[in-house]
This record gives structure tokens, C-alpha cells and sequence, in this order.
């Protein structure tokens, strides 16, 4: 790629005036740069390190950068973010790639299921790492569950809307029986108001050609219950009709608590949360908790069936397992 190009398409501009003209590749990693290529970066160290290793470019936008090699092509940006993805959208249509944003709990189940992932790339949250995936891969089949980052590379990017047929049968809010399309599936560890994530992501894989085994589904991070004693010790749910639900969002929680109201009025449920979340529109006595101790107190000393805890994750309970040893002791 010719720097001129480069410039245009970053809306940058030349600091220097080099003897080179193109370069042969890009990265945002100094590790991997290779003579000819292309690197961005603002960390001077970084920079030093990339022309050491054969860069014939660089991009940067702060102005402490020391421009210190006139052999180079210095190229200076308001956003080396915003020029990294123009780069992006420049070469996905030589591409003829395919990008989808899938939401965190749709992105969960194709990890989950799709037993083979050669055909597609799942992007890293972490947008250099995303960089690389797409740039230095032959991948035609993108998705990933960062949303500004999904529409800095396509800004009408593709969501998933297709369903297959199916509906649920039965259980309770831990575990489901369910039909899609001619088989059923019983007893799964799978929240019932999962269910219309779960058909979106089946027929994304048939449209692809993903192959998938709805077998395999499970808990995801999303929404983790754990079944425990009076001693807050995990147990077997059939020991036991306490259970603390380790959530990551308020989506789940509202229709959690919404099944529970049509489904199980004998319960009696309490939301954990981090103070001034804003929780409040949708239940009227949340516990705030500042840290993973506050939180352990409120659960040791608070009566209930189901305790949605929102932000935290079952390591909590390991800690709790440790205090009452040493009590013990």
C-alpha cells in the first residue's frame, strides 16, 4: 500500500519526508513487525523497538512522539483508534468478509455450541487484538459483542433476526426441556427466557454452515445459580432450596424475577448490587453491597430463597468456605 494512500485514508498527515513509498503490511504489536510493514502506536518504546525490526512507517497522534528517523514515514493523527479502522474498513471490502454483532449472551452460545470454528473468527473485546484478527487473517465469516467497535467497522452492521421453530416444555428456572425444530432437549442446565437467544444463534449456524450441538448448552457467565446449604456451602440442588444466582446483567435479573412471580410465589428472592446501580425502576429494596466481604455479610445474615448476585462471581463463595473453616478452627 502506497503511503499516500495511507494518508488519505487516515486523514493524516506526513511529518517527514521519507525515501520510502509503500509498505508491504501492518500491525499494531511491535513483536510481530517485519520489515516494510506499517505500525501504530503511540507508546514511544514500542516505536523504537518497530523501527528496530524493519518499519518503514508509523502512525501515531501524541504529540511527544519523537519523530527521530527521516528515513521513515512518520504519519501524525488526531485518533490512532479511528485510523486503525479506517485501515479496517479499507481492507475488509477486498475481503468480501461478513461481520455480525452478536449480543454478549448470543456471542456466549456460539462459543458454546458451535463445535467447529475454523469457519468463523470470534473478535476480541480488546479492539488491537480485533485488529489483527481481521487484517492478518483470510477469515469471510466475522462476529463479535462490542458494539462500538462492531459499527466502527461496518456502521450498518448485521445483527442476528432469523429464529428456528421451537418453544419450551417445561422446568423451572434452573433447568429446561425444550423443542427446536424436530428434537427435544431435557432437563438442560439453561434459563427458560434464554430460549429465543438460543433459536437466533441455532439458525445463524444452519445459515452459515456452522456445525453445532445444542447438547453442549449450559450456564453461561451471564447467569451462574449455585446451589448452597445453611453454611452458604455449594450443595446439590436436590439438598437444597437456597440458591445464589450470579448474574452480569439486569436484563436477567428482571426476567428471572418475572418468572418467579407467575411461576414460584412461594419464593422468596433478594437482589445484591453494587451501590446506586440502577436497579431501582425494577425493584423496590435492593441490598447494596461496596465489596465481596459486604456482600458475604448480607448473604450470611439475610433469609431467602434465591439471591441475585449482580457483579460478583461464585469465587465469592470459595471465600466464604475459607472464613467458616477458620472459625471452625
Amino acid at each position: 500500500m502506497k503511503i499516500e494512500d495511507i494518508i488519505n485514508l487516515t486523514n493524516g498527515t506526513l511529518a517527514t519526508k521519507p525515501k520510502i513509498n509503500a509498505i508491504e503490511g501492518v500491525t499494531l504489536y511491535a513483536s510481530k513487525v517485519e520489515r516494510g510493514d506499517l505500525f501504530i502506536s503511540n507508546e514511544q518504546s514500542e516505536i523504537d523497538r518497530a523501527i528496530e525490526e524493519g518499519a518503514y512507517a508509523i502512525i501515531y497522534d501524541e504529540d511527544e512522539i519523537c519523530t527521530n528517523d527521516n528515513e521513515i514515514a512518520w504519519i501524525k493523527v488526531d485518533s490512532i483508534y479511528e485510523a486503525a479502522f479506517r485501515i479496517v474498513r479499507y481492507v475488509t471490502l477486498s475481503k468480501e468478509a461478513e461481520f455480525f454483532y452478536l449480543t454478549p449472551h448470543q456471542m456466549s452460545f456460539v462459543k458454546m455450541i458451535v463445535t467447529q470454528k475454523s469457519n468463523i473468527v470470534l473478535l476480541s473485546d480488546n479492539w488491537k487484538k480485533a485488529f489483527e484478527q481481521i487484517v492478518n487473517s483470510e477469515g469471510r465469516l466475522y462476529i463479535g459483542s462490542q458494539i462500538d467497535m462492531m459499527q466502527k467497522i461496518q456502521p450498518d452492521i448485521k445483527r442476528l433476526s432469523n429464529q428456528v421453530d421451537g418453544y419450551t416444555m417445561g422446568g423451572t428456572l434452573f433447568k429446561s426441556t425444550f423443542k427446536v425444530e424436530k428434537f427435544i432437549y431435557q432437563e438442560k442446565e439453561f434459563a427458560p427466557f434464554h430460549f429465543e437467544i438460543l433459536t437466533k444463534v441455532v439458525a445463524f449456524c444452519q445459515a452459515f454452515e456452522l456445525p453445532y450441538a445444542i447438547d453442549k448448552i449450559k450456564y453461561t457467565k451471564h447467569f451462574t445459580p449455585i446451589f448452597i446449604d445453611s453454611d452458604l456451602t455449594k450443595t446439590h440442588p436436590k439438598n437444597s432450596d437456597q440458591v445464589i444466582i450470579f448474574v452480569d446483567n439486569i436484563h436477567d435479573i428482571i426476567q428471572a424475577r418475572e418468572y418467579i412471580k407467575y411461576n414460584g410465589q412461594w419464593i422468596k428472592s433478594i437482589v445484591l448490587t453494587p451501590p446506586n446501580t440502577k436497579i431501582a425502576e425494577f425493584y423496590d429494596n435492593p441490598h447494596w453491597f461496596k465489596d465481596s466481604k459486604e456482600a458475604i455479610e448480607i448473604l450470611k445474615n439475610t433469609h431467602f430463597n434465591y439471591a441475585f448476585v449482580y457483579t460478583l462471581d461464585k469465587s465469592i463463595l470459595k471465600n466464604i468456605k475459607e472464613e467458616y473453616t477458620l472459625f471452625d478452627i
